[in-house]
């Protein structure tokens, strides 16, 4: 993939044609170096050249005219621009005539020798020829490259840094897959080639590309991912094996680069080597191991590569292999904390008989994406739900562990069918076992679709906020409670109506509080926009869920965004009084046969009769079984909404199983029954015995 320079390789104003590639392949206006002439007003520095180029060296003394503007001190050299004379017709400043080179021979010597190198007089400084123009080099190279955060951004850092000001083209290899902090890879060791950039073709000076006849594109460097291997195994003992274990970059032209490059390149990758000391292959080496190799490459008309240049490589790579190194470690990081958080909250939510619900989830940023706050919703027995909120104090993996095992023990203790207050006191318990300081707020409700009631209890939390169908909301009262971890203190249950249409809202702190409002405030406002929003839909009609929710989350502000947010809305339906058949049976040998018959008048009632023959055979079994060891009245109770529900419940706790019969055994088969003809089934312990229940499709 090309990709275009960046703003310090964009050619300076009044240069000519647009040139993206800068001082390295234009001749018409040469420049006196390969860097840019931004990175060189913008570095802050104005080495002399003595009669080597050295930095150091005493400044010649017939260097006048040349510009010395310096920029303001903290400006960036990447993008700082440089000043130029108002009467200077080019916008290239000349460079200092090295010691010993007459004066004017600088001027008479710009042209196609300056691009190429060739011809040059002994001691010219050409591009990178200088150390005062490769330490500034290598210091935007490297902040550009320690920029970047994930994998991508540093590799590309690494491609947009070095084309053109450093190399023609370049092809980055990373070790697939990349290892990751102190694991030790299994199996062998593969390269993949990641990326490859290269100086992209000139526009003319009308901004569209020049025409190949006047600027023709070298053939070697046109695809360079069309003619390279995308893989490449590296063979243990092989030259490519010897040259990444070296760690130094080579160049290509050394026998131990030669014999490794087409195990490297792969068959046809060593056309696009040019000849000579055009190319260098450096190898990426992170903390502990190489984790890839990088070839830069110059076209054969360029000037080659000098020794200095070797240091000049070894330094991206070392940057560049250090970066990587991180990014795959805060990768691995982000990768934790996101499956901590997603294993933690409900991945989808239930769709229990009477209730529909939504939910959203926020981290309180996203380089902090594990909390404390979760949301739950749990089928219970009798088609009832509980719905639970909370918030553990913090947001880190600590909060999220602490708050895993919080959100373990209530949907245990919620699998007991214990009362609201009860389990907010096994939870204050629990939290006192995970440590001293483990406090946590929750608030715990249960919702009762038949009687279209709510039960709930509070443990610190911000009460709920009730929006009914006329679009009137209200802060529900309901007893605060001490925070869960607190230890010794009661927790109270309230009882309130649910009407069908209403919409309870459940939400964390952080929906309402935030530096800049307190949470009363915060609540006020919620309440305000729920109200706002339910007249947009009409006093008959609820808005939708999802909607809603969305429009909860509008309501965040600048700078509300303190700690995670959590939220969890649940629409009440309800079922209808005459949608629901309700019996009590003593536990005598004529139950079974007196349930058939309650059964057939309640489907008869409902326009259900062909659903007669399995209801009467599967509620004759279940009956059956429960007054075989029942010492008070079984209740049989059957729900018509989208599906047909049968509960049968007893004072025995325990619960049934599934079992194959042997073919002698005389009973044992009608739990067999039920699992093939119901669409489901299943058993829950209640704290004064069990409830078994199945459904069946209503055709």
């Amino acid at each position: 993939m090309t990709e275009q320079p960046t703003s310090f390789e964009r050619p300076q104003p009044g240069a000519g044609p647009a040139d993206p590639r800068g001082a390295l392949l234009r001749a018409s206006t040469p420049p006196h170096s390969a860097l840019p002439a931004q990175a060189r007003a913008g570095s802050g520095e104005t080495p002399a050249a003595g009669p080597s180029g050295a930095v150091g060296s005493p400044g010649p003394s017939g260097s006048s005219g040349a510009d010395t503007t310096v920029p303001a001190p903290g400006s960036d050299p990447e993008h700082s621009q440089p000043s130029t004379a108002a009467s200077e017709p080019d916008t290239h400043r000349p460079r200092p005539v090295p010691e010993g080179m007459p004066a004017g021979q600088e001027a008479a010597s710009d042209g196609p020798e300056r691009r190429t190198g060739q011809g040059l007089p002994p001691g010219r400084p050409t591009p990178m020829r200088r150390d005062g123009d490769r330490l500034r080099f290598v210091g935007a190279a490297t902040r550009r490259i320690a920029r970047g955060i994930d994998l991508d951004e540093i590799v590309m850092g690494l491609c947009r840094a070095t084309v053109p000001t450093f190399s023609d083209a370049i092809l980055v290899y990373l070790r697939d897959p990349l290892p990751v902090g102190d694991e030790r890879p299994t199996g062998p060791l593969v390269l993949r080639l990641r990326r490859t950039d290269r100086i992209p073709e000139e526009r003319d000076t009308e901004g569209g590309f020049a025409s190949p006849a006047l600027q023709p594109e070298p053939p070697e460097l046109t695809e360079l991912s069309a003619v390279t291997a995308e893989l490449c195994e590296v063979r243990t003992g092989g030259a490519l094996a010897e040259v990444l274990r070296g760690v130094r970059p080579v160049f290509t032209d050394s026998p131990a680069a030669r014999a490794a490059l087409p195990e490297l390149l792969g068959e046809g990758g060593e056309l696009i080597v040019p000849g000579g000391q055009r190319a260098i292959l450096a190898p990426l080496r992170g903390r502990r191991r190489v984790i890839g190799a990088a070839v830069f490459l110059r076209r054969p008309d360029r000037i080659p590569f000098e020794p200095d240049d070797l240091l000049v490589a070894a330094q991206l790579a070392t940057h560049s292999a250090l970066g990587i190194d991180k990014a795959v470690l805060y990768g691995r990081e982000a990768y934790i904390a996101d499956e901590l958080q997603r294993t933690m909250l409900p991945e989808t939510l239930p769709r229990p008989t009477g209730v529909r619900l939504a939910s959203r989830y926020l981290p309180a940023a996203e380089t902090a994406r594990v909390g404390g706050d979760w949301y739950d919703a749990i089928p219970l027995p009798g088609s009832r739900v509980a719905l639970v909120v909370g918030d553990v104090m913090g947001h880190s993996m600590t909060s999220a562990a602490i708050m895993g095992q919080l959100r373990t023990t209530a949907q245990t203790l919620a699998g007991l069918d214990l009362p609201p207050q009860e389990v907010l006191h096994h939870l204050d318990e629990q939290a006192q076992r995970l440590g001293t300081d483990r406090m946590a707020t929750c608030l715990y409700a249960v919702y009762d679709p038949v009687s279209h009631r709510i039960t709930i209890a509070n443990a610190g939390h911000p009460p709920p906020v009730l929006l009914h169908l006329g679009g009137r909301a209200e802060v529900l009262r309901v007893p605060p409670g001490a925070p869960i971890g607190v230890g010794g203190v009661d927790f109270e249950a309230v009882e309130l109506d649910a009407p069908a249409g209403a919409t309870l809202l459940l939400y964390t702190d952080g929906l309402v509080e935030s530096r800049l409002r307190d949470v009363w405030t915060g609540i006020e406002q919620l309440r305000e926009k729920l109200a706002a929003t339910a007249q947009l839909t009409g006093p008959d009609h609820p808005p939708p869920l999802e909607a809603l929710c969305d429009e909860v989350l509008d309501m965040l502000g600048p700078g509300d965004r303190d700690d995670d947010i959590a939220l969890l809305a649940a629409r009440f339906d309800g079922i209808s009084p005459s949608d629901v058949a309700y019996w009590f049976l003593e536990p005598e040998d004529a139950a079974p046969g007196r349930a058939r018959r309650l059964a057939r008048r309640a489907l008869s009632r409902w326009g259900l009769e062909e659903l007669s023959d399995s209801v009467e055979l599967l509620v004759s079994e279940v009956v059956t079984n429960a007054v075989r060891y029942a010492s008070r009245p079984v209740t049989l109770r059957l729900l018509r909404t989208d599906v047909l529900r049968c509960e049968v419940g007893d004072d025995v706790p325990q619960l049934p199983r599934l079992r194959q019969a042997r073919a002698t055994d005389e009973g044992g088969r009608g739990l067999y029954l039920v699992n093939k003809l119901a669409r489901r089934w299943g058993a829950t312990r209640l704290s004064t015995g069990k409830v078994v229940w199945f459904e069946l499709n209503r055709g």
